[in-house]
């Protein structure tokens, strides 16, 4: 079983540095191709200030040139899906857990396990960023797909952005989770909605070593638990009544 999790473009600034990351070939090509770039062209690549390119260029230098610090990736990201994993309340058993199961799909380093290390940077698939002249969704599509090559059961916490970089073939396959809120009988989804409910469901498959579908439909947290009537084969509800 493999369960996947998107990037986030905020970092955790306590995060503690550990060792020096070895990147891989494509890595290498991205961190290359990107460092190339003038601040100018990183704050039209990522639609930020010029302020905020002169961050984003100095971590792609320290990157480029092996001065760059390295942290376990589940600490460092810190959007508000990570802020709503309970990182600090996980023991030996929920680690084990984490490293056999939880997989971060990233657009710098591949398909990685959420303990691995990776610097400080920001790049997702959204940027107008060529490598080899591929998008960065074709550059490691085939890659992505390698990943989960196998697996019986992929659990997809992901939002679009990041499913899309797997082929159809392998998409067809996940199992998704759709997090809703009912308030005087009317349904609503959001990303805030959803992004701290993937928190705090991660939080619950780890806790609970969850291996199963059905194992997944028992979970109950915040409110929120498994609706027969609107789900289906390959996408699970979970309804909270407000």
């Amino acid at each position: 079983m493999k369960i996947l999790i998107p990037t986030a473009k905020e970092l955790n600034k306590k995060a503690i540095p550990h060792g020096k990351v070895s990147l891989g070939n494509k890595s290498t090509e991205i961190v290359s191709a990107i460092a190339k770039l003038s601040v100018k062209d990183l704050a039209k690549a990522y639609k930020i200030k010029d302020e905020k390119a002169v961050e984003e260029f100095s971590r792609w230098q320290a990157i480029k040139n092996k001065t760059a610090k390295s942290y376990e990736a589940l600490e460092l990201f810190n959007g508000l899906m990570y802020r709503n994993i309970d990182r600090a309340g996980f023991d030996e058993t929920d680690k084990k857990y984490i490293k056999e199961n939880v997989f971060i799909t990233t657009s710098l380093y591949g398909v990685i396990g959420a303990y691995d290390l990776i610097q400080e940077h920001r790049l997702d698939f959204l940027q107008n960023i060529k490598v080899e002249n591929q998008s960065l969704k074709n550059f490691w599509r085939e890659d992505y797909d390698k990943s989960i090559k196998g697996e019986k059961l992929v659990v997809s916490l992901l939002s679009s952005e990041f499913e899309e970089v797997f082929s159809k073939e392998q998409r067809d396959r996940f199992i998704r989770f759709s997090f809703m809120e009912e308030k005087e009988g009317v349904l609503k989804v959001h990303s805030t909605i959803s992004k701290k409910a993937r928190g705090k469901f991660l939080t619950e498959l780890i806790k609970n070593k969850a291996s199963s579908v059905d194992e997944m439909k028992q979970i109950k947290f915040d409110g929120f638990e498994y609706n027969e009537e609107n789900s289906d084969e390959k996408t699970l509800a979970f309804i909270a009544k407000r």
